[in-house]
């Protein structure tokens, strides 16, 4: 152990922190649809940086969400508007390790001749496109592996970075309650509320700023479930709204409803997101690994939580995803 904190640093995560160290113009980027482990491991790491003199630019492909304009208000965060990505000797990639989940700024930055840095605790697929990689599955959040980064640079968490760190921790566990929550996660969330993190403050910012017709919206897709598998498997499904826009909600309030229903082992919410394509978010509550139903799709993610990409309909993706779940849990 290098703390009470952290464990040792692998060689590999050596490698990938000289890359960092030797970059002078760093460009932070994550995934569509931005969530709390990566908006705020993106904050964290600017902090970071920035600390130690490097220019650092944040370009993410959707902006991030209102709940998070306590780290709006402190940090950057570009959006995609489809012209050149800014000037930068370093591209680095949070909270996911492919760069198709950029979307369409996945061409650009492949086309860019910087040195290309995964920080990621999620499954990596086999193609290995990026120079370096700061990467640990058993991480309960990205927030994490930059709080390590901080710690072996020399790098007191300053007030943002520390809301940052924090933000991705308890969005990714669930507020603590998620079996990925480890030592090392409840060390590193004491640590930052020794540093001034105020918890009921982040709780209220994150958790409970709701717009009005949250609850009426939550409702209508919480009507939507389906059972399967003898109550074993559980499923949402959510249709573009009649505007033929995403509905703008947060949904993990809905996965956690039905997850806590009694016989369910397996949540899938399958939404669309354009005519012919829709998103798979899958949890599980039990030793069901939905990391390998979503990389049947193209997807991945972690064994409790995963995600893919399909293309099709959502009534029959709904039904690829339901009849395979219901498969594997029969296997």
């Amino acid at each position: 152990m290098t703390s009470g904190l952290h464990p040792a640093l692998s060689p590999e995560q050596e490698h990938a922190l000289g890359v960092l160290s030797g970059a002078s113009r760093v460009l932070l980027t994550g995934h569509e649809r931005p969530d709390g482990d990566c908006i705020g491991a993106q904050a964290a790491l600017s902090r970071v940086l920035e600390s130690l003199g490097k220019q650092v630019t944040i370009l993410n492909p959707d902006p991030p969400e209102v709940r998070f304009a306590q780290l709006t208000r402190a940090v950057a965060y570009g959006v995609d508007d489809g012209g050149a990505v800014p000037p930068h000797d370093l591209l680095v990639l949070l909270d996911g390790s492919e760069l198709s989940r950029t979307g369409r700024l996945a061409e650009r930055f492949e086309a860019a001749p910087s040195r290309k840095l995964v920080i990621d605790h999620h499954i990596l697929p086999p193609d290995r496109w990026w120079d370096a990689c700061f990467h640990d599955v058993t991480a309960s959040a990205t927030g994490v592996l930059v709080a390590r980064i901080a710690e072996a640079l020399g790098v007191e968490l300053d007030e943002v970075a520390a809301q940052g760190v924090f933000t991705s921790i308890v969005t990714d566990t669930g507020w603590f309650k998620y079996s990925n929550t480890d030592a090392e996660t409840l060390s590193v969330a004491g640590h930052l509320v020794q540093r001034g993190v105020d918890i009921a403050g982040q709780f209220m910012d994150l958790n409970q700023r709701r717009p009005a017709d949250h609850p009426v919206e939550l409702g209508r897709l919480l009507a939507r479930t389906e059972y399967f598998a003898g109550g074993r498997v559980a499923l949402l499904t959510l249709p573009l709204g009649t505007d033929g826009r995403v509905p703008e909600m947060d949904t993990d309030d809905a996965l956690d409803v039905v997850r806590s229903v009694d016989g369910v082992e397996v949540v899938l919410f399958v939404r669309e997101i354009h005519p012919g394509l829709c998103k798979l978010s899958a949890r599980s509550k039990t030793s069901f690994d939905v990391a390998s139903l979503a990389r049947t799709f193209g997807g991945g993610g972690h064994r409790k939580a995963s995600g893919a990409t399909l293309e099709g309909e959502l009534a029959d993706s709904a039904r690829r995803v339901v009849q395979l779940a219901v498969q594997q849990l029969g296997s």
